[in-house]
């Protein structure tokens, strides 16, 4: 990080992002000022085919580390993962204070939990309007819809003027919970106060017209759920989609079926959102899931996790067959209830294809309105922007074609050109008496989580992605300590790279033999260096068999000597 960017008292406030820019995930942002630093969200992201192995992407935290005597907490938005799922990683880091709706808090809580940190996360839940005084930044909570309940954005008022973020929104004017978005509240701020910086999502900034509301989709899956009377239906969505779930549950029932929780985290947040009043199920239509086979087919709805092909999920188990619970065939139909988030295509294609392998009808949003988008549109963000009149503005959340569209959208609104920054994931924009503007940059690296190990490196990665690709060579070679005279070996073993078939085993026996040969000259060449010892040996050999088959077949597999000093 920049010396310049340490926190300290200024005539600017800084707008720090950490994450979010440019990708579509791993939302945070950090506001300081007077050498106070608010976060905005914590969030992660998940996996894509360029990261193989990896369970979770976080936020770089460096900056924040640095700083973290500064840190006054997180002013949370809402419950997605991608807005809080890093909140038990920097809590590793340092105690935080978090700010959000009652469900966001819930949801953070048992992830935060599992991670043992509880007792170093001071939770305050705000109710819609709620306005916290957090040292020199005031917080008020502005009601909006999303696509989990109880979303909010943000007002952050400061002696620099009034900071609105957006959080993720749409302006659905006929919510399934009748909690509508504050749109006048926004207009009331901007009249009497004024909005000097707005931080706007920018999902759906390519997409002209107006998002569906999310009641549309319990109209297209009441019409749905009777066609199939004598099939089971299974219908799966984002976990934390409650309003979905609803809908889904009330279609069911409507058509005579129990609703049957399916994967961890659904059964987990639909007993959290009965406990809340946001999900109303009646008990006598809810059974484990362990109870599906005493149930006739058409008396069955299973609500399950997977919408993303997750490996491990329900919905990817049951279309390879291997799902304890349920066995698929031409008696079931399956719902998908959800977009693909960029990335997960070829997953979510594969577990579709395995689904109709089993003989399963599939329905998802490519044929029936069964999916309605979270994020706002064209039509919705020129409403944003002319009910916010912002002084300035920076889009937010989405790739970064995403954020050029809605650059150029609050440009054609008027608001001027050098008023209006896209700035990416380690930028810092000053705000103040006349200044809006870039001004040096952070760390903000991606941080990838393996299991319970953090901190993957990208040269971890580049191995696996060599791994998967050209597969890996393994030489094992036993030599006479101190002269370098070979006792036995050189043996070469090989994973992913040649392959014995009957019509290339003569090609590949001869490759094989040139590598050992390669090996023993090799070997010959460090000792004659003068350098017998096992790490000069390896390194000689490693060089040259990468330059034999990079020659030979135009592939780069990983390389690695095994030599052992006897």
């Amino acid at each position: 990080m920049s010396p310049d960017n340490k926190t300290s008292s200024s005539d600017t406030l800084k707008v720090v992002f950490l994450g979010g820019l440019g990708e579509i995930g791993r939302n945070c942002a950090a506001i300081e000022l007077d050498g106070e630093i608010l976060i905005i969200d914590c969030g992660l992201m998940f996996p894509t085919l360029e990261t193989p192995g990896i369970d979770l992407i976080l936020p770089d935290f460096e900056y924040l580390q640095e700083n973290a005597d500064k840190v006054l907490g997180v002013a949370v938005t809402h419950g997605h993962e991608d807005h809080i799922g890093a909140l038990p990683y920097l809590l590793r880091e340092m105690p935080l204070k978090i700010w959000g709706s009652q469900l966001a808090l819930s949801l953070a809580r048992s992830r935060i939990e599992e991670a043992g940190l509880l007792g170093r996360a001071e939770m305050i839940p705000v109710e819609d309007g709620d306005v916290v005084q957090v040292s020199g930044f005031s917080v008020e909570f502005i009601p909006v819809t999303h696509s989990v309940p109880d979303a909010h954005a943000l007002a952050i008022r400061t002696r620099f003027g009034t900071i609105v973020h957006t959080g993720d929104f749409k302006f659905d004017l006929s919510p399934v919970d009748g909690r509508l978005p504050d749109i006048g509240r926004m207009a009331q701020i901007a009249k009497t106060e004024g909005i000097r910086l707005l931080l706007g999502d920018s999902t759906n900034a390519e997409e002209e017209g107006h998002s569906q509301s999310e009641s549309s989709v319990g109209e297209v899956l009441d019409q749905i759920m009777p066609r199939y009377r004598g099939k089971r239906v299974v219908v799966t969505c984002f976990a934390s989609h409650i309003h979905r779930i609803q809908q889904i549950a009330d279609a069911a029932i409507d058509s005579g079926r129990m609703v049957f929780p399916l994967g961890r985290s659904m059964g987990r947040n639909i007993a959290l959102a009965r406990s809340l009043g946001l999900l109303e199920i009646p008990e006598r239509h809810l059974a484990e899931i362990e109870k599906v086979s005493q149930f006739p087919d058409d008396k069955v709805c299973v609500i399950s996790t997977g919408s993303q092909g997750e490996p491990l999920s329900a919905l990817s188990l049951m279309a390879a067959n291997e799902n304890r619970f349920l066995k698929l065939s031409n008696r079931d139909v399956v719902i998908i209830s959800a977009d693909i988030i960029p990335g997960n295509e070829s997953a979510v294609g594969k577990v579709i294809n395995g689904l109709h392998r089993r003989g399963a009808e599939v329905i998802h949003a490519g044929i029936a309105r069964v999916h309605t988008s979270g994020h706002a549109k064209r039509d919705e963000l020129r409403l944003l922007h002319s009910v916010c009149q912002p002084e300035s503005f920076i889009p937010v959340h989405g790739e970064f074609r995403h954020l050029s569209s809605h650059a150029a959208l609050a440009v054609e609104m008027g608001l001027d050109q050098d008023q209006v920054i896209v700035a990416m994931d380690g930028d810092v924009v000053e705000v103040g008496e006349g200044t809006f503007a870039k001004r040096g940059r952070v760390s903000a690296n991606y941080l990838y989580v393996d299991g319970a190990v953090g901190g993957i490196s990208k040269g971890v990665l580049r191995d696996r992605r060599t791994l998967a690709s050209d597969g890996v060579v393994i030489v094992v070679v036993a030599m006479e300590a101190g002269s370098g005279v070979v006792i036995t070996g050189p043996e070469i073993i090989t994973r992913g790279w040649a392959h014995h078939a009957d019509d290339e085993h003569e090609i590949v026996e001869r490759l094989l033999g040139d590598l050992g040969d390669a090996v023993r000259r090799a070997i010959d060449s460090a000792v004659s260096e003068g350098a017998p010892d096992s790490e000069t040996v390896a390194r000689h050999i490693r060089k040259a068999v990468a330059k034999l088959i990079e020659k030979r077949t135009n592939m780069r597999p990983m390389v690695i000597p095994v030599v052992t000093e006897i």
